[in-house]
């Protein structure tokens, strides 16, 4: 499988340009530039930056020259670093992954698709130059299974604009059922060579969501061990998640969970990318800061070591506090061996 090199090894800036009040107190001061020493320091070779629409537009589409600001001046910390970057388009006018915004009318709506291909010509102008450690990922985690077929037009269309300005820059693109394995095999061909598929891991959601107060059938006081058996799993999952989480019929109930579970699990998207010649990356994975961190550990190693096995670039969700923190001080007595897993 194609190696999308340079991205291997990452962590998310989530909540800096992106899910956030977007102020300038939160731009200038929630990540510095000490963290992105930090994450040098940790041996990583990228990092992801989520960004909001909000960030360079204002309500009625004018540019806010100051959010393309900040977006460049991560890129120059990155390059003065060594560090690579993916800018992760995490919500576009008329459309958000997060269920309290909802999704509202992006894919039927031409004037909102218009809005977000000028939206990455213009990215592509001024960041497009620094493709040599720069990625582009059009939008964040499509919901619906039924918006698949206009997402593949409408990620085509964004994709032809872009390389008007930018020929070269890698291209990323997830799926339905915010960027699941199962929606890869239902994505468009790869537009061209350096475009790459994007998936999300956070399986077994029972135990990487635990108490996780946005989902609306967890009680948020439930917690579970990650060394469990199968059988706890889909008893503790049927009652907590409504079967919305992956299946485990298959396993024998009393054998506890291992690394062989997440190889299963990436087996369709390993081959997907095999099958098309295309780049293979998580943009997400991660664990919810209710479950313990040496628990939090173990599902790092056997997950890690399979991307490992598979050639898997991916970026860690995420870097600090958004519930999943791995430099939060809670973390502080396993980081030095997390940060070998990364």
């Amino acid at each position: 499988m194609k190696r999308f090199n340079g991205y291997m090894h990452g962590v998310n800036l989530g909540g800096w340009l992106s899910q956030c009040n977007h102020t300038k107190e939160r731009y200038d001061n929630f990540i510095k530039e000490e963290d992105f020493k930090v994450i040098k320091s940790w041996g990583l070779d990228h990092i992801r930056i989520p960004v909001d629409y909000n960030l360079v537009e204002d309500d009625a589409g004018n540019y806010i020259e100051s959010g393309f600001g900040y977006i460049q001046r991560a890129i120059d910390i990155c390059r003065e670093l060594g560090l690579n970057v993916v800018l992760d388009l995490h919500k576009t006018y008329g459309y958000s992954f997060d269920a309290g915004e909802n999704e509202s009318g992006f894919f039927d709506n031409a004037d909102y698709q218009n809005r977000f291909y000028k939206l990455w010509e213009e990215f592509a102008k001024r960041f497009g130059k620094d493709s040599d450690i720069v990625a582009f990922e059009l939008l964040n985690e499509v919901t619906k299974k039924e918006y698949c077929d206009k997402w593949n037009e409408i990620s085509y269309e964004c994709i032809r604009r872009i390389r008007k300005y930018s020929p070269d820059v890698k291209i990323l693109v997830g799926g339905y059922y915010n960027n699941s394995i199962e929606a890869l095999k239902d994505l468009a061909a790869p537009f061209d060579e350096n475009v790459v598929y994007n998936f999300h891991c956070y399986e077994p959601l029972i135990f990487t969501h635990q108490g996780a107060n946005w989902i609306d059938t967890m009680d948020t006081s439930f917690r579970m061990p990650y060394d469990s058996s199968y059988a706890t799993y889909i008893e503790n999952n049927d009652r907590e998640l409504d079967h919305i989480t992956g299946d485990m019929s298959s396993y024998d109930k009393e054998e506890h969970i291992s690394a062989a579970y997440f190889d299963d699990y990436l087996s369709e998207a390993v081959k997907i990318a095999e099958d098309r010649d295309v780049m293979l990356y998580c943009g997400e994975y991660g664990v919810i800061d209710r479950a313990t961190p040496e628990d939090a550990l173990k599902w790092y190693t056997d997950i890690c070591g399979c991307f490992d096995k598979y050639g898997i670039g991916r970026a860690a969700w995420s870097y600090k506090e958004m519930d999943f923190g791995l430099s939060d001080e809670r973390m502080k007595g396993i980081i030095d061996k997390l940060i070998k897993l990364l």
